[in-house]
């Protein structure tokens, strides 16, 4: 039993605490996390594209027990954990510096103030929820990866609220 499960989380809330970045980052809109979870081809392309085995791209969530070579590493969820919080937000040097410059490096994270206010305003199950349906195509309801343009299920342009939102620092990103 986790801990998660010992703290009265039911198994579902367990494993959507497990895709929740200490950031503020979705997991399963992480391309990773797709490749890991459903796109073994997927993941097989970004492991040659960061020429690296596949084993070390696979993820199932930055709280859970596979996790990516990038995020092993992670200082948000070793600080968390030295601080007794759960997510950035609740911590009173929030924002730090690092989760400043982390969050500027990349568009995935275009977003992170946002999500850290839902989850302290409305809780991490409405965050969650919110955050499902803002990375899912309007016409099927698949969650995408942050950097499809289209829905990888029925191909539906734009893949996700998310991508329409930010698709120009997207683009330029790719």
């Amino acid at each position: 039993m986790s801990n998660m499960e010992k703290n009265g989380l039911s198994e579902n809330e367990t494993m959507e605490k497990k895709t929740a970045g200490v950031c503020g980052l979705f997991c399963p809109s992480c391309s990773l996390y797709i490749g890991t979870k459903e796109e073994p081809r997927r993941l097989e392309m970004l492991a040659a594209k960061f020429k690296m085995d596949v084993k070390e791209m696979m993820c199932e969530g930055c709280r859970s027990d596979r996790v990516s070579f990038y995020c092993r590493s992670c200082h948000f969820k070793k600080c968390a954990s030295e601080k007794g919080i759960e997510f950035c937000g609740s911590c009173d040097e929030y924002p730090c510096r690092k989760l400043t410059e982390f969050q500027g490096e990349a568009p995935h994270r275009a977003e992170l103030w946002k999500s850290q206010e839902i989850i302290k305003d409305k809780g991490f199950e409405n965050w969650f929820r919110e955050r499902k349906e803002y990375h899912s195509c309007a016409k099927c309801g698949e969650i995408n990866s942050i950097y499809d343009s289209s829905c990888r299920k029925c191909g539906n342009t734009p893949s996700s609220p998310f991508f329409e939102n930010h698709r120009e620092e997207i683009i330029s990103f790719l």
